[in-house]
């Protein structure tokens, strides 16, 4: 590691290959805390290259403990988190919306590390039972149209960094790697992302690997679509520049979007949306989101169509059936 360590120092990158070979060995553990905090450093002072996320993803994928729910057309909601907007658990409602909407939805997540509530943290309060049985996840498939998967389930090879992310308390390089290593392979993808660097990145992975997916970045820096501005929507075959106003949604700000300082009170603000009975701020923001995930499962659809779709769900009680199912056995 000290041989790599010095290579980055003088500005240099790494080749896919190397990036890959590294990441298994931290995932082995034969680096110490402080060599892997230093390495996680030097891409926090500095832009990844496509070859070196590139060959992360390799790393992990190879480790990682497969899913195949090929027979669904499955589609993952995301966001690489880092944004430090402390929003409420949008992508996770909106992953609920989409499949009460009659879709099938494959959500991986997990704990929050540079938030207070991540999805795991929300869907387990509310008394999801994570596995990463192949035979349990089909049956909840075709029982409630979601399955959720705790990344550390099926990403052994991220329990050596776990701590060390969490000491930190920042977003790493880690924030990069989680929505483009879904274990079921997704055939659909919209991932929200934190900078137009990023965009740029996962536009590049993303073209190669002939999934249908949407890019989204609001460009006052939220991971998703926030409403409090513009936002750029970049897919397989459109990049747009949208507004609140050209989707038909109403213009936001950021303390309605705040999600609370606690598990406990992401979980009220969570239930409420859930139950039909979220600010319109709120239920706007899960509207939008939703619909374009929708959007993005069916490009011939209209976007009012696809908000439409969205709401009802919503607002029709079938989002909150879907993590009743969820949640019993």
């Amino acid at each position: 590691m000290k041989t790599i360590l010095n290579k980055l120092i003088q500005h240099r990158t790494l080749s896919r290959e190397d990036a890959r070979d590294i990441l298994k060995n931290i995932a082995a553990e034969k680096y110490n805390h402080s060599q892997v905090t230093a390495f996680m450093a030097v891409f926090m002072m500095r832009s990844i290259t496509p070859e070196e996320l590139a060959g992360f993803r390799d790393a992990l994928i190879e480790l990682c403990v497969a899913i195949d729910l090929s027979d669904f057309n499955t589609i993952d909601l995301c966001g690489t988190g880092g944004d430090g907007k402390d929003t409420f658990n949008i992508s996770t409602l909106s992953s609920l919306v989409v499949a009460g909407a009659g879709y099938h939805v494959a959500k991986h997540g997990n704990y929050g590390v540079s938030s207070a509530c991540g999805s795991s943290n929300v869907m387990e309060y509310f008394g999801i039972k994570f596995t990463n049985d192949q035979d349990t996840l089909k049956r909840q498939m075709e029982k409630s149209g979601m399955v959720y998967m705790h990344a550390p389930l099926f990403h052994p090879a991220m329990k050596a960094v776990g701590p060390i992310r969490r000491e930190l308390g920042m977003k790493t390089f880690f924030n990069l790697i989680g929505p483009i290593v879904n274990p079921a392979n997704p055939q659909n993808q919209i991932t929200g992302v934190f900078d137009l660097e990023t965009v740029r990145l996962y536009n590049y992975l993303f073209q190669q690997t002939g999934k249908n997916f949407s890019i989204i970045y609001s460009m006052d820096g939220y991971d998703e679509i926030s409403l409090t501005g513009d936002f750029k929507m970049v897919t397989n075959t459109d990049d747009v520049m949208l507004s609140p106003e050209k989707i038909g949604l109403p213009h936001l700000t950021q303390e309605q979007l705040f999600g609370g300082h606690t598990v406990e009170e992401a979980a009220v603000i969570f239930k409420s949306v859930l139950e039909g009975a979220g600010t319109v701020a709120q239920n706007s923001a899960v509207f939008a989101n939703a619909g374009m995930a929708i959007k993005t499962l069916c490009p011939g659809k209209s976007v009012e169509q696809c908000i439409e779709e969205a709401k009802s769900s919503l607002l029709g009680g079938k989002a909150k059936k879907v993590l009743e199912k969820l949640v019993t056995p």
